[in-house]
């Protein structure tokens, strides 16, 4: 059995949301995943005039917990097609894991959340992969593990890079059903692949 890191940043809970689906597909598989929030970094007066809910009850990710876990999975909200501050601020504390090469081989993943189907998931997936790259990860690409990708009939996110929500721009659409299903493939077919990699 391996441990998974479902580290994540939701500031209206849509990859809250999408990360208990993609917990739910790392269980699936026999597995077990914890969810860990990265740190604000908004002041709670810009939050209160940003309308942001109170944040989850999840523990926030330390360095610690990066090397202590078999895989990391990153739920990322978009910003301008890439990744929040949030996210880059918290990676930009990783040097002495990275000076001392703690993370290479160890697999990692992403999922993310933006306003709308051109708002970069996919470059949001390729801004996370030199980040890796550096530390030496594996990155685990979803690919079209799920057939609900190739679904045109209704607006949703995702893409070969890592499941994904279109949250409009307003915040008001919450992950569907559809979305929600292709994070729980997401997390079982990471969880099997870092299962083989612990197993070497």
């Amino acid at each position: 059995m391996v441990k998974i890191a479902i580290v994540y940043y939701s500031l209206y809970g849509h990859i809250r949301k999408m990360a208990e689906a993609v917990k739910k597909g790392v269980e699936d598989a026999g597995h077990t995943a914890t969810l860990l929030q990265l740190p604000e970094t908004l002041s709670e007066e810009v939050l209160a005039k940003m309308h942001a809910p109170p944040k989850s009850d999840d523990a926030v990710v330390t360095l610690a917990d990066l090397e202590a876990y078999d895989g990391i999975i990153f739920g990322l909200s978009g910003r301008y097609g890439q990744f929040s501050a949030q996210f880059k601020t918290f990676w930009d504390s990783t040097g002495s894991l990275w000076a001392a090469g703690k993370l290479i081989g160890k697999p990692a993943a992403v999922f993310a959340s933006t306003a709308q189907q051109g708002g970069g998931q996919e470059t949001i997936g390729l801004t996370l992969i030199p980040q890796l790259a550096h530390h030496g990860m594996i990155f685990v690409p979803l690919g079209y593990a799920d057939p609900k990708l190739f679904v045109n009939t209704e607006v949703h996110g995702g893409s070969p890079y890592g499941a994904g929500t279109i949250a409009n721009g307003d915040g008001s659409r919450m992950p569907s059903e559809l979305e929600l299903g292709i994070a729980v493939t997401q997390g079982t077919n990471f969880a099997k692949v870092a299962a083989k990699l612990a197993a070497k």
